[in-house]
């Protein structure tokens, strides 16, 4: 299944990567989605386990148990602040 996979601000920054596609027939949860992009290296590990990851399906927001769909859009940002 196809999952289009979006990074925003200080998480796109420090991936330097706004988008992916990924291809990923075993995923089925926004965890496992984590935890396959975790294995990509230490900077993913890093930015991912961040404890307030903020994560949206299709612009809904979800928990790390929220099952994915083919064609679904998955977003991982950090908290926002304003001021």
């Amino acid at each position: 299944m196809t999952i289009n996979v979006l990074f925003f601000a200080a998480f796109k920054e420090q991936l330097d990567c706004a988008e992916l596609q990924i291809e990923a027939a075993t995923v089925q949860t926004v965890a496992d989605l984590q935890s396959m992009l975790i294995a990509k290296g230490d900077t993913w590990n890093k930015v991912l386990n961040t404890p307030s990851l903020l994560t949206a399906v299709n612009h809904t927001m979800v928990d790390s148990e929220y099952e994915i769909k083919a064609g679904d859009e998955v977003a991982f940002f950090p908290p926002v602040t304003g001021g």
